[in-house]
């Protein structure tokens, strides 16, 4: 079950990949409107983006399953939200980003469902290049 899985995301991956449709040169730039809780940083410890780790590290995010990461503490709703098999795509992550307790509110079928990120992306567009952007540096 669990080479399934590997495959899955793998195809969910190669499928993100070939579908970003934001541009990643202007996602870098509006990543700054993140790294006050996010950073990147590739799994041999290179830091991509220096930023905070009040949340997640976001390096591999795309067709990661959502609250996957060992060593961060999830907010329960992200948290369960994983536990279903939740995989992070261009569509779920703008979604998301656009309204956090919303989206898990919807995905989780739970109107106590709450997030730890309270920040808002406005701009779709921001949301769609950040994506992008996430794709490029974690190929």
């Amino acid at each position: 079950m669990g080479k399934l899985i590997k495959i899955f995301i793998t195809l969910v991956m190669v499928a993100s990949n070939a579908v970003a449709s934001g541009d990643a040169e202007k996602g870098q730039k509006a990543f700054k409107k993140c790294k006050s809780c996010h950073m990147i940083m590739d799994d041999s410890g290179k830091t991509i983006i220096k930023g905070s780790r009040a949340g997640p590290n976001l390096y591999g995010i795309v067709g990661r399953i959502a609250g996957s990461i060992d060593d961060f503490k999830y907010g329960k709703s992200l948290a369960k939200l994983g536990a279903t098999g939740f995989v992070w795509t261009e569509a779920e992550f703008v979604t998301y980003v656009a309204d956090p307790k919303k989206f898990l509110v919807n995905k989780l079928d739970d109107k106590k469902a709450r997030s730890k990120m309270s920040f808002k992306l406005k701009k779709d567009s921001d949301a769609r290049n950040i994506w992008a952007y996430l794709v490029s540096v974690s190929e």
